[in-house]
């Protein structure tokens, strides 16, 4: 089993057209999604969207800091930054 980790910090816009990965500013990532910040479903959207861009379960990924902002700390089980980062930098291009 693979106990790495790694945290992600990301800055989110509710109510966008699409889900869309937005790249990397100052080390932060830029993600629109369509769900509206109301009862956890922008959270839940970006969960599900993230998961799904890296590849990985849902369980793999929670957010550690930032419920009820825009900017967030994810946690992302089984994966190291370096691969985080690479992985979503491609499909952000």
């Amino acid at each position: 089993m693979n106990k790495e980790s790694a945290k992600l910090f990301i800055r989110v816009q509710p109510n966008a057209k699409e889900n869309k990965l937005d790249g990397f500013k100052e080390g932060i990532l830029h993600i629109r999604i369509a769900a509206p910040p109301v009862e956890g479903k922008a959270n839940e959207a970006v969960i599900k969207f993230l998961s799904k861009q890296l590849g990985v379960s849902k369980s793999k990924l929670s957010i550690e800091r930032g419920l009820t902002g825009r900017t967030k700390t994810i946690l992302i089980f089984g994966m190291s930054r370096g691969e985080v980062e690479k992985r979503l930098w491609e499909l952000s291009q």
